[in-house]
C-alpha cells in the first residue's frame, strides 16, 4: 500500500511567455513550457498527495481550468503577487483543498512558515523552515545574501527545482546547491576583481 506524499512548488507562471526570458528558461514557447511543467507534475504527485502550491501558479492566462484540471493532488494555494490575475476566473474551491495568503504548522515531521514571499525571520526558525518562492532564480538583489545564508530559507521556485514540484528532501539540497554555486560564483569574482 502506497502512502500519500507532501511537495511544494512556486511560481510556475503558466501562460506567461515572457518568464523564459525573465529566467532563461529552456524552453522555445510558452506551449512548451506549459507542457512541460504539466508533464513534470503528474509523473511525480499521485492523486492523494498534497501540493503546496506558494504563489505564481499562472499569469497571463485567459482560461486556467484546462491545465488546473490535468494536476494531480490535493492542491493547497498559497496566493503570491500574480495570482490576482486569475483566481476570479475559476472556482477555487474545485481546483484547491484551501487557498490561504500564508501557513504556519507542521509539513510531516517538520514545521514550516510558507508564505509566497521570502521572510529572513519567522517564528521558531532556528527549528523550522521557512519556504517561499517569489524570487525565482535571482540572486541580484540587495536581500539575498541575507537569504542564502539561512540553511532553513528554501525556495520552492520551479527555476531552481528541476521546473517540477519537489519533496522536502529535494527541496533543501536543491536550495543548498543552488546557494553553493552562487557563493562559488561570489568568491570567483572576488578573486579575479582583487587579481586586476
Amino acid at each position: 500500500m502506497s502512502h500519500s506524499r507532501i511537495w511544494f512548488v512556486a511560481d510556475t507562471h503558466f501562460g506567461h511567455a515572457n518568464i523564459i526570458r525573465f529566467c532563461d528558461r529552456p524552453f522555445s514557447s510558452v506551449e512548451e513550457m506549459d507542457r512541460t511543467l504539466v508533464a513534470n507534475w503528474n509523473d511525480r504527485v499521485a492523486p492523494d498527495d498534497t501540493v503546496f502550491i506558494l504563489g505564481d501558479l499562472f499569469f497571463r492566462c485567459e482560461n486556467p481550468e484546462p491545465i488546473l484540471e490535468t494536476l494531480k493532488g490535493r492542491k493547497r494555494l498559497i496566493l503570491g503577487n500574480h495570482d490576482s490575475s486569475w483566481t476570479g476566473k475559476v472556482d477555487l474551491s474545485r481546483f484547491f483543498e484551501r487557498v490561504d495568503s500564508f501557513y504556519q504548522g507542521s509539513i510531516g515531521p517538520c514545521g514550516a512558515t510558507l508564505c509566497h514571499y521570502p521572510m529572513p525571520e519567522w517564528p521558531h526558525s532556528s527549528r523550522t523552515y521557512m519556504i517561499h518562492g517569489h524570487i525565482h532564480n535571482n540572486t541580484h538583489d540587495d536581500f539575498w545574501p541575507l537569504l542564502a545564508a539561512r540553511d532553513r530559507v528554501l525556495n520552492a521556485g520551479v527555476d531552481v527545482n528541476g521546473f517540477r514540484p519537489v519533496t522536502l528532501d529535494e527541496l533543501v539540497e536543491n536550495n543548498r546547491r543552488f546557494k553553493e554555486a552562487w557563493k562559488q560564483s561570489q568568491e570567483s569574482s572576488a578573486r579575479l576583481s582583487f587579481a586586476k
